[in-house]
């Protein structure tokens, strides 16, 4: 069965467009077919670009990914509120799964980016995307979830709220990325590259540097596989092991990925 990467983070704004499309460099830098997948974009009017867009323009090949936006809504809420104020019925969790497993069949990974956190609601009967995922593993799809965090202060809380609700549901964590790490990294940060693993009680796995969006295409392609642990990306090439990154912390500690 194909392999579904579920990209979410501890919120809004903490870089889950820009590492979903290093994640799809990086693995079309492995030979791979990659796709993205977002069920649902909101705040972005009729005619101008979403994520899926955006993940375009990072990458500049429109060869190296198949992106498909399910849903579009006017307003920047999440899916559900969104819906409500615009009179449409959202496709529910299982409906969105269908779509998912259909579309993952035609690429070696896809990568399905999820809206906010990992417990907003995507549907009118308060389906998540942890539910998706759900629905996904007892379809028979294997799947693997990235948590994107922040690195500053608050971020431990918010990453160990999101790893729990994902053990506790019985649904795999692959690690947690850090979505926008800083040039010049305070005491907290530093810390937070330790902390995170513990709380989460999985590996980090990857870290973007600030500013990652405004590199040009050939350099964020060229770039993205060194924001990467280095087991990272044969777990999740099906033509690798499937090998439980070890314990990592990228480069110098105090220096910006990449």
């Amino acid at each position: 069965m194909p392999r579904v990467v579920l990209v979410t983070g501890t919120g809004t704004g903490v870089g889950k467009t820009v590492t979903t499309a290093a994640l799809a460099a990086a693995l079309h830098g492995r030979g791979l077919t990659v796709g993205v997948v977002k069920p649902t974009q909101t705040g972005v009017a009729e005619g101008e670009p979403g994520d899926v867009e955006e993940i375009r323009r990072l990458i500049g090949d429109d060869a190296a990914v198949r992106t498909h936006e399910l849903v579009r809504l006017r307003d920047p809420l999440a899916p559900d509120t969104a819906a409500r104020l615009e009179g449409v019925d959202l496709p529910r969790v299982e409906a969105v799964a269908e779509s998912v497993k259909d579309l993952a069949r035609d690429v070696d990974v896809l990568l399905v980016e999820g809206a906010g956190g990992l417990l907003v609601r995507l549907d009118g009967a308060g389906g998540t995307l942890a539910d998706l995922g759900t629905c996904l593993h007892e379809a028979g799809v294997t799947v693997g979830y990235l948590v994107v965090a922040a690195a500053e202060l608050g971020t431990l809380n918010h990453t160990a709220l999101t790893a729990e609700a994902l053990a506790s549901r019985g649904l795999p964590l692959l690690g947690v990325v850090i979505g926008s790490w800083p040039q010049q990294p305070g005491l907290a940060e530093e810390q937070n590259l330790v902390d995170l693993p513990a709380v989460a009680q999985a590996p980090l796995v990857g870290r973007l540097p600030a500013g990652a969006a405004a590199l040009s295409p050939s350099d964020f392609r060229d770039a993205a596989p060194s924001w990467w642990h280095p087991d990272l990306l044969p777990a999740v090439d099906r033509s690798g092991p499937p090998v439980a990154p070890k314990p990592w912390i990228q480069g110098n500690k105090s220096a910006g990925a990449g």
